[in-house]
């Protein structure tokens, strides 16, 4: 049985613009607690105030249940 995590990532959520950099970092925190990339989808993901979406990233996480 695996088990299953997705993250919403905004610009603002990672400081500023969405560089290699903190999405390497990100990637690699989730992995060493068992985390396994399964997808990263582009998408307009809601922000915190006011209508409309800003650029961000959706990230699905996979790991075998414990």
């Amino acid at each position: 049985m695996y088990e299953y995590k997705v993250i919403q990532i905004r610009e603002k959520l990672i400081g500023g613009k969405m560089s290699p950099d903190k999405i390497e970092e990100l990637l690699n925190k989730h992995a060493a607690e068992g985390w396994q990339l399964k997808a990263m989808t582009a998408a307009d993901v809601k922000g915190r105030i006011g209508p409309g979406g800003v650029e961000g990233l959706l990230v699905t996480f996979e790991r075998l249940r414990r």
